[in-house]
């Protein structure tokens, strides 16, 4: 009896001990958690109310065992873009930047009078701001027209060309490059402890998609911004309901301005797209204000809304008296303040200096003659247009006609378009993968029109010769129709 009853004590001691032990390894791995969730923010002043706020709602809605866990599946994120992980104002919000650079400085792009008069104010009210009144709509709907007819990857092409510029006021920084640095350790905070992050912009949804391509691990279809309509190639009046997407076809972009994301579009928005309530909110100013407020109101989750105010007049060209009453007022709101210049160790890394030294005007001076612009008599200049048409099939590589069924289809294409033409036969020859490849081609020759009546004549000749494109030349001339020495 005596050695049950001893071998029963020992029993109890032992598990004793391990409840002790499991209890000390249980209080040292939420120790560790904590101080592992402090370790994430190496960019942030540790005593930065904003990030002490963060990490222990972090910690809390993350605890199985707390009142106010929240399942994975309902961990919803929302950021502002501009002001609120990037740069906003350098000197400019960048979709202005790239409108500005669209509309003056590009060479693919021939704006009319309208257009570059406001491509003009861009430029001369971007440094001091002075806007007019509804300048985010004006903007959005100039942008819608002045991008219409891109295809997706052509957008993405000119915002990737703009991005990899040299950021105008800094040293070391492209575009591309102005991300503020302590919030991409936010966004990779809440990742790494089961959020789902989402962008919900004023700015352009696919601005957003190509700016943050590389730099944050957000796919596609989290990011929510400005859209446009869209429409396949050969579309035309007809309706989508209607017409067949076929292997002809590709997206582009139309003048149709869906919706300006702000404000409480972006609530809108966020339940139609996202279909959960958020539960963190970031942002940077009064277009953010409903999101915070949809996120932090009648909320089944605790929940908590973050406002970025830019008062670092040191490292960036931010305006600490002026946000001020701002900071007063989101904290009054019920939000909690991030302060760029006492919160952050770093904004763009340590490399990037502020130049104060701004190349916006010099760069955008150079006036551009708008397609509408009356002709001047002393520069009488026709453009000529050559157009270069294959005739294999672009799917199996052989000919869609015979040659003398391909001069006759395109005589009736260019008949009905130009009322004349001049062409030339030529044959054209390529390796593929070792193998070699000819064509019969068009070289076809057109003077007195428009680049828009060359470009519905090729849209033809491209469904008709199903091609995946037409080589267009344009070529500056003078033209004189000389009807012989007077007598």
């Amino acid at each position: 009896m005596k050695n049950k009853m001893t071998a029963l004590m020992a029993l109890i001691i032992a598990m004793a001990m391990l409840v002790t032990a499991m209890t000390g390894f249980a209080f040292a791995e939420t120790e560790g958690a904590a101080e592992e969730g402090a370790a994430d923010f190496t960019l942030w002043n540790e005593d930065a109310p904003a990030l002490k706020a963060l990490v222990e709602y972090v910690e809390t809605v993350t605890d199985e065992s707390s009142p106010d866990y929240i399942p994975p599946v309902d961990r919803i994120a929302t950021f502002d873009m501009d002001g609120t992980l990037c740069a906003e104002l350098n000197p400019t919000y960048l979709e202005y930047y790239l409108l500005a650079r669209r509309i003056l400085a590009d060479p693919s792009y021939h704006p009319d009078t309208e257009m570059l008069e406001f491509g003009r104010m861009l430029r001369d009210h971007a440094m001091d701001r002075s806007f007019p009144d509804g300048m985010d709509l004006l903007h959005a709907n100039h942008a819608a027209k002045a991008y219409a007819g891109m295809t997706l990857n052509e957008f993405a092409d000119f915002v990737t060309r703009q991005l990899v510029r040299e950021a105008d006021g800094f040293d070391g920084m492209t575009y591309a490059e102005t991300f503020y640095q302590p919030m991409i350790e936010v966004v990779e905070y809440l990742q790494a402890n089961g959020f789902k992050c989402y962008i919900v912009s004023g700015s352009d949804r696919f601005i957003c998609r190509t700016y943050v391509e590389g730099v944050l691990d957000i796919p596609y279809e989290n990011i929510i911004g400005m859209d446009v309509q869209l429409e396949a190639t050969n579309q035309g009046d007809e309706d989508g309901v209607r017409y067949v997407y076929t292997s002809n076809d590709t997206l582009v972009r139309t003048d149709n301005l869906v919706i300006k994301n702000l404000k409480t579009n972006k609530v809108l928005l966020i339940a139609r797209e996202i279909g959960r309530q958020p539960v963190l909110s970031f942002g940077n100013s009064g277009g953010d204000t409903a999101m915070h407020n949809y996120t932090i109101f009648h909320n089944r989750y605790k929940s908590a809304a973050f406002m970025l105010i830019a008062d670092d007049e040191v490292r960036d060209y931010g305006n600490a008296e002026k946000v001020q009453p701002l900071k007063e007022k989101w904290e009054e709101s019920g939000y909690h303040v991030i302060s760029m210049a006492n919160d952050w160790k770093t904004i763009y890394g340590e490399d990037v200096v502020k130049t104060n030294e701004f190349h916006w005007l010099d760069d955008l001076a150079e006036d551009i003659v708008p397609i509408d612009a009356p002709a001047q008599p002393s520069a009488e200049q026709d453009v000529q247009y050559v157009m270069y048409l294959g005739t294999n099939d672009k799917d199996s590589n052989k000919p869609v006609y015979t040659q003398a069924e391909a001069k006759e289809m395109l005589k009736s294409i260019l008949i009905r378009h130009f009322g004349g033409y001049t062409v030339q036969e030529a044959d054209g020859g390529w390796i593929d993968d070792g193998k070699e490849y000819q064509e019969y081609t068009l070289v076809i020759y057109l003077s007195d029109t428009t680049e828009e009546a060359i470009h519905a004549a090729a849209d033809e000749l491209i469904q008709a010769f199903n091609q995946s494109s037409v080589l267009i030349q344009k070529n500056p001339t003078a033209t004189e129709f000389y009807s012989g020495s007077a007598k």
